[in-house]
């Protein structure tokens, strides 16, 4: 049988896959990458203007809708996304033929290597909008370079090998929380242990032994029940690691071995804690809105350590987007308006709208932001409620990329005043933006409700 010359270099690119999918220092291996941070590790050139014809590396449909973001491992990108109900707000279908996957692309080509299936048992949320599709596949996958991990709420945990192999999947819970948006926190790996927010399905933290999926230990608490937040890691000793996480009206630090709270902090006035923690070295940064505020916290002590541990506490409000620190500097955006402040004092640097200077969409890409399509839809590009956004700020090569709902790709240069390097669309069809990017070797990953994109510069790709 005759290969065609496209053929064949595809056929190439899959087997190099293949032999070199396991981890690379510079892979993104989690949601915002390198333990939460958002910032690519490696100083390799990225694009600062990108379109669909410019600096478009690949391309590719996904199967279905999703809120996650994309991870990198080796030279392999792999993303969530669901199927078989509410694909379409027009015909919702089903909700018995819900279908979560997981869905392996080359990096290089953009090409489907494998597409694995969950089912589910029809024990799900209804879709409503607005924030009402997560728990379908709104959890970022997590890996350690030899398995990805994922998360899909009522669905379950699972593990799969790198070839695509389901190689166990555990229930973590079927509960509903009392708004009905199901579940979004992602998974984290800490040596052994998978640990998983469970907070609509069973009000829990729980810890699985990531080669068997057994149950290692689960903290239970009503907290948990307004969490969305992705948990990070500190390392406040040479002998101990706090897992810590935030939840309404409170910080917890936890034994990521034991699943015992070390200590606690009370921290901002808010009922639902949706974005992540941002931690630089001991210290560990939160800014929500809902009446929340900022505050940072040194990690470490136990008991209460609101008197002994607070650093700082701050006015400062986001919203869902988790905050970027970069070179002493927190940067947050919400409602259109990025704010930078001090990571030592929570002191003002500067506050712009991100409308101001830089490039504007093409003709014909305008005006489909994140209000243009009211709310927030299956395969739509709507914006929730007020026009919320939902992906976090990532950083690389002295630049802040940011995502918003309507798919509106802001380039911010890193420093102390605001500069606004380009407004970027991949598209002008009505997709939403929820996922954050993920930057490895050059290449920004940034996923929609109906495909997943790969933009690079030329000399980048191929590495």
């Amino acid at each position: 049988m005759r290969i065609s010359r496209r053929g064949l270099l595809a056929w190439c690119a899959l087997t190099a896959a293949g032999r070199h999918s396991k981890a690379h220092a510079t892979d993104w291996l989690r949601f915002r990458g390198p333990n939460g941070t958002g910032v690519a590790p490696e100083p390799i050139a990225t694009p600062t203007r990108f379109g669909p014809e410019e600096n478009l590396h690949w391309k590719t449909r996904l199967p279905g809708p999703g809120s996650s973001s994309p991870i990198a491992v080796g030279q392999r990108v792999y993303v969530t996304c669901w199927s078989g109900y509410a694909e379409s707000r027009d015909d919702l279908g089903d909700l018995r033929q819900l279908q979560r996957h997981l869905v392996c692309l080359d990096r290089q080509s953009g090409m489907i290597v494998w597409d694995r299936t969950i089912d589910s048992d029809g024990q799900e949320e209804a879709y409503r909008g607005m924030f009402a599709e997560n728990g379908y596949a709104s959890h970022t996958p997590v890996s350690d370079g030899e398995r990805i991990y994922v998360y899909f709420g009522k669905g379950g945990a699972a593990a799969f090998d790198l070839n695509g192999e389901r190689l166990w999947l555990t229930v973590l819970g079927k509960e509903s929380d009392r708004r009905g948006w199901g579940s979004a926190s992602s998974p984290v790996l800490h040596e052994d242990l998978l640990i998983v927010t469970a907070s609509a399905e069973s009000e829990a933290l729980v810890a699985l032994d990531k080669r068997t999926g057994r149950e290692v230990w689960r903290k239970e608490a009503q907290g948990f029940a307004g969490t969305w937040g992705t948990p990070v890691l500190v390392k406040v000793a040479a002998d101990r690691t706090d897992l810590v996480l935030a939840v309404p009206y409170e910080i917890w630090g936890f034994d990521p071995q034991t699943g015992k709270l070390r200590w606690f902090c009370e921290a901002l006035k808010t009922d639902s804690f949706c974005s992540s923690l941002t931690v630089d070295n001991d210290v560990v940064y939160a800014v929500e809105g809902r009446g929340g505020g900022s505050i940072a916290v040194r990690a470490g002590g136990t008991g209460d350590v609101t008197k002994t541990h607070v650093v700082w506490t701050g006015r400062h409000n986001s919203r869902i987007s988790t905050p970027l620190l970069s070179d002493g500097r927190l940067y947050f955006i919400a409602g259109g308006i990025v704010n930078c402040i001090t990571a030592a004092q929570g002191e003002k640097v500067f506050q712009a709208r991100l409308g101001e200077g830089g490039d504007t969409p093409p003709e014909g890409g305008g005006g489909r932001g994140a209000r243009g399509f009211g709310r927030g839809g299956p395969g739509g590009g709507g914006g929730g409620r007020g026009g919320q956004d939902y992906s976090s700020p990532v950083a690389a090569d002295g630049k802040l990329y940011y995502v918003s709902r309507g798919g509106e790709i802001h380039v911010l240069k890193l420093g102390e005043t605001f500069e606004k390097l380009a407004t970027n669309r991949l598209t002008s069809d009505p997709e939403d933006f929820s996922g954050t990017p993920a930057i490895s070797d050059g290449q920004i990953f940034i996923r929609s409700s109906r495909h997943l994109y790969c933009v690079s510069l030329p000399e980048t790709r191929g590495r």
